[in-house]
């Protein structure tokens, strides 16, 4: 889902600080998109357009002259909208004003038809202004495109005014609604990275913390021994002996720090899941029961959760995700579900689609006399991985070494 930091330090996509993701698509396709949808409604002066042509309209090169200024200040209006700082430019609000006379001197010399441009003026107001101005600039169109209809025709007043509240407040609610979704994702992956991130810095930080004292150690009896070897050779050999001894140790510490992190407890690792999916910003749900499980099984089913809690994180866009852990019949089943964007991102195994990661685990449960199967979840949206393993069977074969990257 979210765009991995680049080796350099920017995101990718972004090299040198450049836009980030959410202002490319207010500044590219999504904010064309958004001012297209917004054009049809300009088929509204139709009426007034079709008035000019048939010689209907009194002093028509003023008229279309109007039409024509209108119709250009919408179609920007409605553009600059999508965009937060062309929106709250100043030349945005006067290009409201310069619409809002226009429709008022036209509607006042023509009415009829003319005063459909009420409504549209109250679409491109809806489009541009945000909070407590919206409201009161939008009934006071309403009221004055009210008063002009009544004061031309005598009539439709109430079709005018409710078009114009309507059409303006509608469109704001919209807008801005649209807004909070795509602000709520965009949140949502930085804190999908920020969650991933973390969890590397953790690893990194347990290997610098091991590694650093033990490696300045051999360097230190590597000088010793060198500078000892020409002149005392059993000196300088018992510390090639020590030299041997810290590396052994730390080949030691090594292993149990990685087979700590690869195959923590299946307790440890859904605590684990509950944290990391909690400041992704997805609900977890953990449920478990049944005997208590083997070591072997428990790590095997460790980091199955491990594997497809990454892959929730980081392809699904889900906003729930279920963790179940069943024990029964000499069996242990455990499912996870999101309810995110299904298929995205997440392949069934062997297929060819998946990653290493699920393809991995596939293996090693087979060979555990377990299955993995993953896909879309049955019934609902999302997408469901589900383990199964013998509860008491010695896991012969399952050694516990898989792969450590996402689908």
């Amino acid at each position: 889902m979210g765009t991995d930091p680049a080796p350099g330090g920017h995101p990718r996509g972004r090299p040198g600080g450049g836009r980030s993701e959410g202002e490319q698509r207010r500044f590219g396709p999504r904010g064309l998109n958004g001012g297209l949808t917004l054009l049809p409604w300009l088929l509204m002066g139709m009426g007034a357009f079709s008035n000019i042509l048939q010689g209907r309209t009194p002093n028509p090169l003023v008229g279309g002259a109007g039409l024509l200024i209108f119709n250009s200040l919408y179609i920007s209006v409605v553009f600059r909208a999508f965009d937060k700082c062309k929106r709250e430019a100043a030349s945005t609000r006067w290009s409201l004003v310069v619409m809002g006379l226009v429709t008022c001197g036209l509607a006042l010399g023509y009415g009829g038809s003319w005063l459909l441009f009420f409504p549209l003026l109250g679409l491109a107001t809806g489009a541009v202004l945000r909070g407590r101005p919206l409201g009161a600039a939008v009934l006071g169109l309403s009221v004055v495109g009210g008063a002009i209809a009544v004061y031309q025709d005598g009539w439709g007043a109430v079709g005018i005014i409710y078009g114009t509240f309507l059409s303006g407040m509608v469109t704001a609610a919209i807008l801005a609604l649209s807004e909070t979704v795509r602000e709520l994702r965009e949140t949502r992956q930085e804190l999908a990275r920020a969650a991933v991130e973390q969890e590397r810095l953790r690893f990194s930080r347990d290997l610098h913390d091991l590694l650093g004292h033990t490696l300045s150690v051999i360097v230190v009896k590597s000088e010793a021994a060198r500078r000892l070897a020409p002149r005392d050779m059993d000196a300088a050999l018992a510390q090639v002996a020590d030299i041997e001894s810290v590396g052994r140790q730390a080949l030691v510490e090594i292993r149990e720090a990685v087979t700590g992190y690869r195959e923590a407890s299946l307790a440890g690792e859904l605590d684990r899941a509950r944290g990391v999916l909690t400041a992704a910003g997805i609900e977890p749900v953990v449920r478990q029961s049944g005997p208590p499980l083997a070591p072997r099984t428990a790590a095997l089913l460790g980091w199955v959760v491990r594997e497809s809690v990454t892959n929730v994180i980081r392809h699904s866009g889900a906003t729930g995700c279920e963790i179940e852990v069943r024990g029964a019949a000499g069996r242990v089943h455990l499912v996870i579900t999101d309810d995110g964007a299904g298929g995205v991102g997440s392949s069934a195994p062997g297929d060819g689609l998946a990653g290493s990661g699920l393809t991995g685990l596939t293996e090693r449960l087979a060979a555990a006399g377990g299955t993995l199967s993953s896909g879309p979840a049955p019934g609902r949206r999302g997408f469901r991985v589900t383990a199964e393993l013998p509860v008491d069977e010695d896991l012969v074969g399952a050694d516990g070494d898989g792969e450590g990257e996402g689908r």
